[in-house]
Parts: C-alpha cells; structure tokens; sequence
C-alpha cells in the first residue's frame, strides 16, 4: 500500500460539504429546533370577470336572442337580436311538470303553418319548432302542452312570420 495522501477534487470535496451539511440540517429540526420558515405562498390572483350578458331591456333574456319566453311570468317576445323588442309582450304558456319546457338557449329547427301532432293527434297550427318535439304553436293560453309554448292566435302567427331556421330562442324560467 502507498502511504500518500489521498487527494480531493473540488467537486469532491463540495460533496462532502454539502452532505455535511444536509446532515446537520436534518440534525437540528431532529433536536426540537424551530423548522425554518417556509417561502410565502403566493398571492392568489383573482380570475378574470366574465362579461355581463347584455339583456334586451324589458327581457329576461339575452339581447342576441331573436324570440325570449319567460316561463314564469308566463310571457314571450320577438326581438330583433340585438337587444330591441320588436313584439310582445304576449302571453305564453309551457308544459307541465310531468312534460316540462325545456329551458336554455336554441336555435329555430324548422317551421310547419298546418301542423298536426303524430304522438299526440292534435292540430298545432303555425308550428316553429326549436328544440326537439318542442315548438312555439297556437294553443290554449289557460290548458298546458306537453312541452310546446302555446301562444295566442295573432301571436303565433307574428312568430311563424317573423322566426327563421337559424334564429335564436331563450327559454328561461
């Protein structure tokens, strides 16, 4: 065996260093020192606003819709999709609770002025149709559909004349 010393390399000898001190380190928090104190949290940032819908005044509905129900108050309107009525207010009644009216937002599927109902053997006349088997038709304004709108006379006509496929409709409760 050589009797020489041995001779560290810098990156051994700050090996050595830095293991010395982890020791150390784990050592104190160990013998009840006081953990040293962690980095504060960073400031929570508040999320961005979402935009306020504009509303078509007088509506409770959005001013992009072209037609807005109020199921509640048992109203509907035309509009002209950007925030003007242009008819209404007229009285509109939906489905009962067993056949509820769908609320959200859709789109005029298609429209039929003679009607006749498959599952239900009844004329709906000026039929707009907006969501599936649901439509904007005359009807009884104190008798529920099953699901439809129903709408005075004059007033399913107005819509029938005024709504296209494409148009947007708001049901809202």
């Amino acid at each position: 065996m050589s009797s020489q010393p041995r001779r560290c390399t810098p990156l051994a000898l700050v090996t050595v260093i830095v293991s010395a001190l982890a020791a150390l380190l784990v050592g104190a928090g160990s013998a009840g020192a006081a953990p040293a104190p962690a980095a504060p949290a960073p400031a929570p940032v508040a999320a961005p606003a979402a935009p306020a819908l504009a509303l078509t005044a007088g509506t409770p509905c959005d001013a992009s819709a072209d037609a807005c129900v109020d199921l509640s108050s048992q109203q509907a309107w035309l509009t002209d999709g950007q925030g003007n009525i242009t008819y209404g207010p007229v009285g509109a009644l939906g489905g009962t609770r067993k056949y509820p009216t769908p609320t959200g937002t859709f789109s005029v599927d298609y429209k039929d002025a003679d009607h006749v109902s498959n599952l239900y053997d009844a004329a709906m006349p000026y039929s707009v149709f907006f969501a599936p088997a649901i439509a904007f038709h005359t009807g009884s304004l104190s008798e529920r559909s099953h699901g439809c709108i129903h709408l005075g006379r004059t007033a399913s006509k107005r819509f029938f004349a005024n709504l296209s496929p494409g148009d947007t409709v708001q049901v809202v409760r």
